[in-house]
Order: C-alpha cells, then structure tokens, then sequence
C-alpha cells in the first residue's frame, strides 16, 4: 500500500456505534503497508458509487478509522483493493459512505 492510503476517520466506531454488524461473523483481512507495518481489518461492506464499488475497513486498533478504497474482484472468490489516487473522487466516495451509514442509523 502506497502514501495515498485513504482513511475517513471517526466514520464507525465499530464498538459504539448502532448499525448492524455480526461481529461475530465479521470477514477480516490483513493490511500490509509499504513500511512492512501490518493492519488486521474487519471488512465493513462493499458500495457502489458512480459505477465503481468501493470497499470500507475497519482498523482492529481502537480507533474510530475506516480505510476506504476501490474494490476489484478478480476471481470467484479473490478481490483486489484498488488506492483511489484522485482526492476528489476520495472526498465524493467518503461522503457516499457517511451517506449510507447515516442512513443505518
């Protein structure tokens, strides 16, 4: 993962938060990023925006992060995070995304 990793801080809590998630049966994945620093994350969901889909994921490290990125699927079951390196598509999809989970709460 490049400098342009994407994060929309303060967007869940993912602990004090009223929007459903079964943690219990979360889908998680493992960030690595250019400096070897490895990230556990829960996979909040997939959206689409303006014909792309994007993907949300929460840190597992207490804070109220969420990284945002393109989501490409590249098999039956792979898929391949895409960096979103134009910051005004980023600014358009984080607002999407505060969008849709407004409207879960």
């Amino acid at each position: 993962m490049s400098d342009n990793e994407k994060c929309a801080s303060g967007c869940c809590g993912c602990g004090d938060h009223d929007h459903d998630h079964d943690h219990d049966e979360a889908d998680f994945l493992t960030l690595e990023f250019d400096d070897g620093v490895e990230v556990e994350c829960e996979i909040m969901g997939v959206f689409d925006f303006e014909g792309k889909e994007y993907i949300a994921l929460v840190p597992d490290d207490e804070t109220d992060d969420v990284y945002i990125y393109g989501y490409k699927e590249v098999g039956e079951e792979e898929f391949e995070l895409v960096d979103i390196d134009d910051d005004a598509e980023f600014e358009k999809v984080v607002a999407e995304f505060d969008k849709l989970t407004a409207e879960e709460e």
